[in-house]
């Protein structure tokens, strides 16, 4: 191997350990401020070094075709400690920054939400309710009417027939029955 591919190995592995540092980071900050539960602690830390695994790999197989030396490992090294030196606290910053604005959004989108579709929903269903509710009072005030309309032509239409079933007498418990409902009815209506 040439001296040229072994300094382009390097550099692509100190490459590979900054972005493990900052995949680090991001992780850390991001397992921080959303409180990811404890058991999913473990899990997600299987899944970062086996991603960092996959890429630090791929990166030696682009850059060399996967031959391990020792410049690999230093330049891993190196790499994630000059990341971790120089630019490890602006990264925080910076996730920091992200989750901040992504939350600030999600707070704009869910305003937005309720303002536009929830808060008209809320319009047209107290404006149904109330449609509805005067639709019912006015037809309870017109079966009302029409009853006390009807009410002298029902008394004629009873004195008329009365005589028919003069040999009819009504139960007690039958009189006692229609008496009751005409209180409900008139205490409805």
């Amino acid at each position: 191997m040439n001296f040229y591919v072994q300094w382009v190995t390097l550099l692509w592995m100190l490459f590979s350990g900054a972005m493990m540092g900052v995949a680090f980071d991001s992780y850390r900050v991001l397992s921080g401020r959303l409180q990811f539960p404890k058991w999913s602690i473990h899990a997600l830390d299987i899944l970062y070094w086996s991603a960092s695994a996959v890429f630090v790999f791929r990166m030696l197989y682009a850059s060399n075709h996967g031959q391990l030396r020792f410049y690999v490992f230093l330049g891993l090294f190196l790499g994630v400690w000059l990341y971790f030196w120089i630019l490890s606290v602006t990264t925080q910053r910076f996730v920091v920054m992200l989750i901040e604005g992504a939350r600030q959004l999600w707070l704009l989108c869910r305003r937005i939400f309720h303002l536009l579709i929830l808060m008209p929903l809320k319009g047209l269903y107290r404006i149904l309710r109330l449609f509805l509710g005067l639709v019912w009072v006015i037809t309870l005030f017109i079966a009302k009417l029409l009853l006390q309309l009807l009410l002298p032509f029902w008394k004629l239409l009873r004195w008329i027939v009365r005589p028919l079933f003069a040999w009819w007498v009504t139960p007690q418990w039958l009189s006692r029955f229609g008496r009751s409902m005409v209180a409900v009815w008139k205490r409805w209506f």
